[in-house]
């Protein structure tokens, strides 16, 4: 089953940097970001940890957290936001930390996100699949509206309930029940089916439409709910604090 050593990943967890001197000050120029990360989001990670090192959560749910950092925007989709670029800036030259810590982030995701090298051979074979598929599904669909309907045909096409749509600033939302949530939970856990297999297909979507500059967010654990959620929506270079170190930002107006 596809997710990183759980060893490793521990490793890399404990090695988040340590606390600033002087959190007022930072959490001035990152509007709480980093406070709400360190008092909250990294207390959580490593129970998060612990539970998948317990085998009791699949690699998906560790997946989720890590995607659910608290984040410090520094673009409005392409646009830049120029006043939070300099604040950044200010607290990577104030605090090294600021900096070590988009770099662990960095290789925290690395660590736990999609990587088709660390699938088994039925995982990639269903990535493949799904990649080849879409060449089909998704032909002269160029635009989210157009995808997200294809996308949600293919969804009822194996048996899926679609729950609600929403379309919100560009982006296509779609909730949805899987029927297999419960399918081998005695043995692999709750949706197994549906987030580390059925899910690889839908990695296949992911590829192909990101090499034609749709962003396809498919469903994540979905944990403490009956639905899950997938959107769609333009690529666009967004720009946030953990995820974009400094040194990347330019501050010029």
């Amino acid at each position: 089953m596809a997710g990183p050593d759980s060893a490793e990943l521990r490793r890399v967890v404990d090695a988040f940097p340590a606390d600033i001197d002087g959190t007022d000050r930072v959490d001035d120029l990152l509007d709480g970001t980093y406070g709400r990360l360190t008092r909250e989001w990294y207390p959580d990670l490593r129970i998060v940890t612990n539970s998948y090192a317990a085998g009791d959560i699949l690699r998906e749910a560790v997946l989720e957290h890590v995607e659910a950092v608290p984040s410090f925007r520094l673009s409005d989709g392409a646009a830049p936001l120029q006043d939070r670029r300099q604040a950044l800036v200010e607290a990577g030259a104030l605090f090294d930390e600021v900096t070590e810590i988009a770099g662990w982030y960095a290789t925290l995701r690395s660590l736990v996100d999609d990587d088709p090298d660390d699938l088994t051979r039925f995982e990639r074979l269903l990535h493949g699949f799904g990649y080849v598929l879409a060449h089909g599904l998704f032909l002269g669909a160029s635009s989210p509206k157009r995808v997200v309907r294809r996308l949600r045909l293919a969804y009822r096409a194996v048996g899926v309930r679609i729950d609600d749509t929403t379309s919100e600033a560009g982006a296509e939302r779609t909730a949805f029940t899987c029927p297999y949530r419960g399918v081998g939970a005695g043995i692999r856990g709750e949706r197994w089916v549906c987030h580390e297999k059925l899910d690889r297909v839908d990695d296949g979507y992911v590829t192909y439409l990101a090499e034609r500059g749709i962003d396809y967010q498919r469903p994540r654990g979905c944990r403490n709910t009956e639905q899950c959620y997938s959107t769609v929506a333009r690529d666009a270079p967004a720009q946030w604090w953990p995820k974009t170190p400094p040194a990347a930002v330019d501050p010029s107006p």
